[in-house]
C-alpha cells in the first residue's frame, strides 16, 4: 500500500476534479502490475495496473489507495474491471465518500466473491487525498492558508513594500503549490497593492483559477492577473462581489473576461461559505488562500481553513506594520485557534510552520449559524458572461458539474487548464447592484 500511495502522489496537480489514486497488483511478494490515475478523463489507476500486469493479474491481490469506483463516468467502473480481470483480493486504504460510490464499490467486489480488506494505511491515505475527501464531505474545497512574515511579525515595510519577505526557495515552493491547487484566492487590496499575476511559474505547471474577493468590484481591468501565463494559457478569473458592487464596474470586469459571483455575508462583503460552495459545484477540490489578513480571518470565521502554511523569514523590519492575520481577533487565550499535527522545517533560510487548523467552539457555532442563514437566503447568484442559453458563462472548458442552488446554469469544472473566450453581454444583470460608485468596504484585503 505504501508503494500505491507513492504512485498516487504522481498525479498531484493533474487529476482534479478526480482524486489521486494509485494501484499495485501483487502475486505473493512480487509486484506484477502498477498504475496511477494521471489525468481526469483518462484511465483510472486500477485499469492501468491491470494492463501492466496482463495475464498475471488473475488471482492477484490489488492494493488501491481509494475505494474503486462503481459508476459510469468518463471512464467505466473500476470495480467491474477488477472483477473481469479475476483478481482474488482487493486491499483498500479508505472509502470514497462520493455519493455514487460510498461503499458500493466494495459491495460489488464482495458480491463477485472477491475478498476485500479495508483500512490499510488509512490515515496516510486520508492525508494524501485530503482535498478530494474534504470537498466530497463538506461541499467546499480544501483550503490551505499561506502567509509569510518577518521574525518580528511584519508582512511589509513601513512604506508598504512586501517583495520579497521570503527567500527564493520559499517562493519556489509556493509556485509549486499554485500548480497543485485548483484555485488561488486573494483579497482586492492585495491586487491593488501588489498587482500579482498569480501564475504557477514551474516547468509544465498549471496556473490555477484566480479568485478575488472584491466587495465593490475595485479590481482594475488592467490588472496583471488577467494576463495569460508563460505558456500562453488565458487567465481564468472570478471576482466575488458583495451586494453593493456597481453595475458599471461589474460590466467592465465581465467584458474583460471575468466571471462575477455575487453574495452577501451580512456585512456587505461576499460570503466565504457561498463562494466556496459555488467553487465546489464547479469542480474545485482545493484552494490556496494567499491573503491578506482580513480575508484570512473571514475564512477562519467560516471554519474554512484546513491547513496553515506560515513562512517566517530571518528579517527584522520594525515599525507598526500589518499582521498576517487581521479581523477582530479573540478576547481570551481560550478562544484561540490552534494548530494540530504541526510540522516545522527549513526552506532555504526561512522557517515554514505547517499544521491543521483546530477551531474552538465559538468558531464552530458561528460558522453553523452563518451557514444556516445562507441556506435560508439561497445560494449565491452568478453574474458571468451570458452564453447562448442565457445562463452564467462557464468558468472553464470542461464537462459541466451539477448546478448550485440558485445559479442560472451549471458551472463547468473549474480545474480545467483551458477556457473558452468569453462571450460577454454588454449589460450587467440587475441583481449585481446599482450603477453608482461605492466606497471600499472598511478593512477589506
Amino acid at each position: 500500500m505504501g508503494r500505491a500511495l507513492e504512485l498516487a502522489e504522481r498525479g498531484r496537480g493533474t487529476t482534479s476534479p478526480n482524486p489521486m489514486v494509485g494501484c499495485v497488483l501483487a502475486q505473493g511478494d512480487e509486484i506484477v502490475g502498477e498504475g496511477w490515475h494521471q489525468r481526469a478523463g483518462e484511465p483510472h489507476a486500477e485499469v492501468l495496473a491491470l494492463r501492466s500486469a496482463g495475464t498475471r493479474g488473475r488471482g492477484a491481490t490489488a492494493y488501491v489507495t481509494l475505494e474503486p469506483c462503481d459508476h459510469q463516468g468518463r471512464t467505466p467502473p473500476c470495480s467491474e474491471a477488477l472483477i473481469s480481470a479475476g483478481v482474488a483480493r482487493v486491499v483498500v486504504a479508505t472509502l470514497d465518500p462520493d455519493a455514487r460510490v460510498a461503499g458500493r464499490g466494495l459491495e460489488r467486489l464482495r458480491a463477485a466473491g472477491i475478498e476485500v480488506t479495508l483500512g490499510v494505511l488509512e490515515d496516510e491515505a486520508r492525508v494524501h487525498n485530503a482535498a478530494y475527501l474534504t470537498q466530497r464531505r463538506t461541499g467546499r474545497p480544501w483550503v490551505r492558508y499561506k502567509t509569510a512574515m518577518t521574525l518580528d511579525g511584519k508582512i511589509a515595510t513601513r512604506t508598504g513594500r512586501s517583495r520579497w519577505i521570503t527567500g527564493v526557495e520559499s517562493r519556489a515552493l509556493v509556485q509549486r503549490w499554485r500548480h497543485e491547487h485548483d484555485v488561488v484566492a486573494v483579497g482586492v487590496t492585495t491586487v491593488l497593492r501588489d498587482d500579482p499575476m498569480l501564475t504557477a511559474r514551474v516547468a509544465d505547471g498549471r496556473t490555477p483559477h484566480k479568485l478575488v474577493f472584491d466587495s465593490v468590484a475595485r479590481t482594475p481591468v488592467q490588472a496583471a492577473l488577467f494576463e495569460a501565463d508563460a505558456y500562453g494559457v488565458r487567465a481564468r478569473v472570478t471576482i466575488a462581489t458583495g451586494p453593493g458592487a456597481p453595475a458599471a464596474r461589474v460590466a467592465a470586469l465581465r467584458e474583460r473576461g471575468a466571471t462575477l459571483l455575487q453574495s452577501d455575508d451580512g456585512r456587505g462583503r461576499p460570503s466565504v461559505q457561498q463562494t466556496l460552495a459555488w467553487l465546489a459545484e464547479a469542480g474545485a477540490l482545493s484552494l490556496l488562500l494567499e491573503g491578506g489578513g482580513t480575508l484570512a480571518w473571514s475564512f477562519a470565521e467560516a471554519q474554512a481553513i484546513d491547513r496553515v502554511a506560515w513562512f517566517v523569514a530571518p528579517k527584522l523590519l520594525g515599525g507598526g506594520g500589518a499582521s498576517p492575520l487581521g479581523g477582530l481577533g479573540v478576547a481570551t487565550m481560550d478562544e484561540a485557534l490552534t494548530l494540530e499535527r504541526t510540522e516545522v522545517r527549513r526552506v532555504g533560510e526561512d522557517l515554514l510552520v505547517e499544521g491543521d487548523l483546530r477551531y474552538p467552539a465559538w468558531v464552530v457555532e458561528a460558522a453553523a449559524q452563518t451557514e444556516s442563514a445562507a441556506q435560508t437566503d439561497g445560494a449565491a447568484n452568478t453574474a458571468g458572461s451570458a452564453g447562448a442559453d442565457g445562463g452564467a458563462a462557464a468558468v472553464a472548458a470542461a464537462p459541466a458539474a451539477p448546478a448550485a442552488a440558485g445559479s442560472t446554469a451549471a458551472p463547468a469544472h473549474i480545474s480545467s487548464t483551458t477556457a473558452p473566450a468569453p462571450t460577454g453581454s454588454t449589460t450587467a444583470p440587475a441583481h449585481i447592484g446599482s450603477t453608482t460608485a461605492a466606497p471600499a468596504v472598511e478593512g477589506e484585503d
